[in-house]
């Protein structure tokens, strides 16, 4: 069965924004130094009142930096921290922090 290239196209198009919306760990990586002095260098808070963002849901990390953004989360430091950030920068944090250690469960 020969695929048609109108096909193909089709399905590049709609997979690539899923794809981007994944963000790059590494990129995150580089971007993620201002965080650090809240969160530490790699999510993991030394300070209690900080979250931990180590380990988070990437999902959930992306819809938190986006309601600081939008001043839906009202928080003076997180809103001036993100207000320059574009989706790009917010998915590509958030693969850093998900793919990290930290989050766990106690049983």
């Amino acid at each position: 069965m020969k695929t048609s290239p109108i096909v193909l196209a089709a399905v590049l198009v709609f997979a690539l924004p899923a794809h981007a919306s994944k963000g790059n760990a590494e990129a995150g990586k580089a971007k993620s130094t201002a965080c650090a002095a809240c969160h530490g260098e790699d999510g993991v808070s030394k300070i209690p009142s900080f979250p931990k963002l180590a380990g988070q849901h990437r999902d959930y990390l992306v819809h938190a930096l986006k309601e600081y953004q939008s001043g839906k989360r009202k928080n003076p430091i997180m809103a001036e921290q993100v207000k320059n950030l574009s989706d790009a920068d917010m998915a590509d944090l958030a693969a850093w922090f998900s793919a990290q250690k930290g989050l766990s469960i106690k049983y």
